[in-house]
Parts: structure tokens; sequence; C-alpha cells
């Protein structure tokens, strides 16, 4: 019912532990579309393969989330998989090497999924970077990489790590991690942030004052129309990973 819609649900302050896309909210993020400034933006650059290869293997296995019930939920596959294609097209326009891309991908498929739920679950950044450190042979594994990859693996967990906390709380501890992951670290929050408009209010959107890389609006355009395309396929029948395989390949980027 539209009174049930996470659109209506965030109005009235009642958003559940659990928050599962509707189409009511689909259609009122569809006719909020902001205005993009892309006339003097390039086009968005082509993925090399090895990103247009992992990008299908970012929806990932239902075991591999903390809670289960989340996989389909807003921080759940649709978020991981678009989070890590944006990652992916942020790499190209900042021109990393294919080492810091892979490393990129690999932190934005897996950065929420020790999540407990979609409400402020402070501390999920800290349970993925563990578990990720924990679990690194059996997600390399997963995505077709050489084992043996320690740096890969602790640039990543520091990404996920730190994903979660502002830069405006950052300790010196938090500081001095960021400063080994640099690149991965901000680009995992950027891509992380494009994804907002996914969220129930426009206040929750993406807003570059709190990244420190800022994306040109081309990509903010691509990343609306990203939520747009997988979300109505979603809610229209289509499962969480098919649905943003779809949208991206409508787009040629898999």
């Amino acid at each position: 019912m539209p009174g049930d819609s996470l659109v209506a649900l965030a109005e009235r302050k009642q958003l559940p532990r659990h928050q599962y896309m509707d189409a009511t909210t689909v259609r009122w993020i569809t006719a909020h579309r902001p205005s993009f400034r892309t006339a003097r933006d390039p086009e968005l650059p082509a993925l090399r393969p090895f990103a247009r290869r992992l990008l299908p293997l970012t929806g990932l296995p239902l075991t591999w989330y903390a809670e289960p019930r989340l996989a389909d939920s807003i921080h759940g596959v649709r978020h991981a998989m678009r989070t890590a294609a944006l990652a992916a097209l942020l790499a190209e326009t900042r021109k990393l090497g294919t080492e810091e891309t892979v490393t990129l991908i690999v932190a934005a498929a897996v950065h929420d999924c020790r999540r407990e739920h979609d409400q402020d679950d402070r501390g999920h950044g800290e349970r993925g970077a563990r578990w990720l450190l924990r679990s690194a042979a059996m997600v390399l594994e997963h995505f077709g990489l050489p084992n043996n990859q320690p740096e890969r693996i602790r640039q990543a967990a520091v990404a996920i790590r730190l994903h979660e906390i502002p830069y405006a709380e950052f300790t010196p501890v938090d500081e001095t991690d960021h400063a080994t992951a640099r690149t991965v670290s901000d680009l995992l929050k950027t891509a992380d942030a494009l994804d907002r408009y996914r969220l129930p209010k426009l206040k929750w959107w993406p807003d570059d004052r709190f990244v420190r890389v800022v994306a040109p609006d081309r990509l903010k355009e691509f990343a609306f129309d990203l939520v747009v395309r997988s979300e109505s396929a979603y809610v229209a029948g289509i499962g969480s990973t098919e649905s943003v395989i779809t949208a991206l390949t409508d787009r040629g980027l898999v």
C-alpha cells in the first residue's frame, strides 16, 4: 500500500530495520530527477575487459551476508553491484591502474555485506573489514583472482572499514590507515555516496560536501538512471542480481 512505501515511512520517521524497495518509492525517485549539468562533461569511459568480467560477479552469494534478509534490501545485492559499477567508472575517470581498480571493485562489492540491518548500523564497516581479512581466500577465488595478494586485501579492508565514517570524524588512527589506502578509500566513499539516489528522502541523496573525490555530473546522472532502471526491474519481479545486470547490459557495461 502507498502508506507503507519507504518514502511514506521515511516521512513519518517509521522506517523499519529491514527496508525493501517498492513501486511507489521508485515512482517518487523518478519524479524527483535532479537537473544534471552534463553539457561540458565528456562521455563516460568504456570499462576495461577485466572490469566487465568482474561486475557480474559482484552479485554476491547469500551466505556472505551477515543477515540474509538484507540480500534484497536497500543495502543488499543491488546496492553492492551498483556501487561496484560506479567504482569501476570512477576508476576509469581517474585513470587508475589495473591493480587498484580490481581492489576497488572487490571492496565495493563486499563493503556492506556484514550489515545487520538497514538503519544506522554503526560498526558494519569494521565488521566487514575483519570478515574480508578472514575470508580473503574465498573472496579472491570467487572473483577469479590470485590467492596470494595480501596488499590488495589490506587496502580493500581499510577502505571498507572507513567507508561508513565521515571524514570529519576521522580519528588519528583513521587518518593513518587512510593514508595507506587513500585512493581506494576515497573512491569507495564516492561510489557508495553516488548510489544514495535509492534512499527515500531527498536530504539523503548525494552531497559533494561529504566526499573528497567529486564525481562529474554525467556520472551522477548515470548513477541516478542505474537506480531507477534496476529498482524498477526489481519491483517488477526480476531478481536482485539480474535486475542490475540487465541495467548494466542496457548501458553496454557488461
